[in-house]
């Protein structure tokens, strides 16, 4: 058995097939009584079973309305067990005023009987039990007698066959039908969670990286302040100082231990352990500039084409994640492409586009399927595939998407969109 929906999108889904089904019995119940009254001749009280219909009518028009205008709630069990007390509370009133237990249609409480099984909890699915049965035992003393044209008992039975027929074909399609869509329901809810559960994971792995990054770099500050300290003694004395090539090897090492130094705050201001410096407002513009520098001088190459593609004031704040996310994109592409990286940058719909191409080999099917998913690298590597897998849960956060493709041309294309709203001060200025 399917876990049973609480007030969750699969419960309002179940709620939208209850009123399709509704419409089918409505339609079947009005068929039903003018073939009966004036197919055959029998006599039956019209005006009340007429108003029974009116009101099936009215519940379905008003659960429609409520669920088309409220589009995102979430219907729970008691909803539902309303909804199929007001089905079975109709059934019986028609029932009563059509033969009671000799109407052959009283079969049809087996179907809300096996509704109520899939779509209610415990409790609710007996209750039905319940209220059923007594409806049941009810109409067995308590009903209008059908007066039949000419009062023979064979013409009741032929009728009752005809009847029984009909109402196994209708159990047997409704159940059929609605049952499976049911069940697709209960399915979709499954993959939803599936992916909440998949992503929850996916955020505790990304928890657990980041407090080994923020470890390392605090065991990384001591030693490299070392060697900044010796790097910097070596530079003043007479041995280095008198050799230009040494000097030149010792100023080398002393930028790469200084971008060393970078990283690590880098890494300790993602975890919010660097107090005392504040978050740098710039322009959208700007940043991009500033970051697109940073990587060229940091990588010694002129392998980038930058195209920003636009002109914009709006003031960001300069983030320092979100700067590594654009490295970490350039870095994968210099990879597969030494030679050529392309990169734009266009504002659409308050939105920032960046997008990053290369001359590479492209992606495998394999890897553009699990996007987003860690390890997921076709460079066949061990731990590969993490500088994606933090781009676009990083991406996520901030609200926006990631989209990977093959370029036809050759080679890859990554595409960020980023909400300006995530990423602007309170005055934005102008864009």
């Amino acid at each position: 058995m399917p876990p049973k929906p609480g007030g969750d999108a699969s419960g309002r889904q179940n709620l939208v097939q209850l009123i399709e089904l509704r419409w089918i019995a409505l339609l079947g119940q009005l068929l039903t009584i003018a073939v009966v009254a004036y197919g055959f001749g029998i006599r039956l009280p019209l005006q009340a079973m007429s108003l029974v219909l009116l009101a099936l009518l009215l519940l379905n028009l008003t659960t429609t309305y409520r669920v088309r205008a409220l589009s995102r709630i979430g219907v729970g069990n008691v909803e539902l067990l309303a909804g199929l007390l007001a089905d079975v509370a109709a059934l019986t009133a028609l029932l009563y005023f059509s033969g009671g237990v000799t109407n052959p249609f009283i079969f049809l409480y087996p179907l809300q009987v096996t509704l109520g099984a899939v779509l209610l909890e415990g409790w609710a699915q007996w209750f039905i039990v319940a209220t059923t049965t007594l409806c049941f035992g009810g109409l067995s003393l308590w009903y209008v007698p059908l007066a039949l044209p000419n009062g023979g008992v064979e013409e009741l039975f032929e009728l009752h066959v005809i009847g029984l027929f009909v109402c196994f074909v209708l159990d047997a399609t409704l159940l059929a039908v609605f049952i499976s869509r049911i069940n697709r329901n209960f399915r979709l809810r499954d993959q939803r969670l599936a992916a909440m559960r998949q992503r929850a994971a996916e955020e505790d792995n990304i928890v657990r990286m980041g407090l080994l990054a923020s470890g390392a770099a605090h065991e990384l500050g001591t030693p490299m302040a070392t060697m900044a300290v010796i790097l910097g003694d070596w530079q003043r004395m007479d041995v280095f100082r008198n050799d230009p090539e040494l000097n030149q090897e010792v100023g080398d090492m002393q930028n790469e231990v200084q971008r060393c130094k970078q990283i690590v705050n880098g890494i300790l201001r993602s975890a919010g352990e660097a107090p005392g410096e504040a978050s740098a407002i710039t322009t959208v513009r700007g940043f991009l500039d500033e970051t697109v520098d940073e990587w060229r001088t940091s990588r010694s190459t002129n392998c980038l084409v930058y195209e920003p593609g636009f002109s914009s004031e709006r003031t960001i704040v300069s983030d320092a994640v979100l700067k590594q996310v654009i490295h970490n994109l350039l870095d994968n592409a210099q990879e597969a492409s030494p030679d050529w990286i392309g990169m734009t940058g266009r504002i659409e719909d308050y939105t920032l586009h960046i997008a990053v191409r290369d001359r590479g080999p492209g992606f495998t099917q394999k890897t553009l399927e699990q996007l987003g998913t860690p390890y997921n690298s076709s460079k066949g590597r061990p731990g590969g595939g993490l500088g994606l897998f933090l781009v676009f849960n990083v991406v996520r956060k901030l609200g926006g998407r990631l989209n990977a493709e093959n370029r036809a041309e050759g080679g890859a294309a990554v595409t960020l969109a980023l909400p300006l709203a995530a990423i602007s001060t309170p005055d934005h200025g102008t864009d």
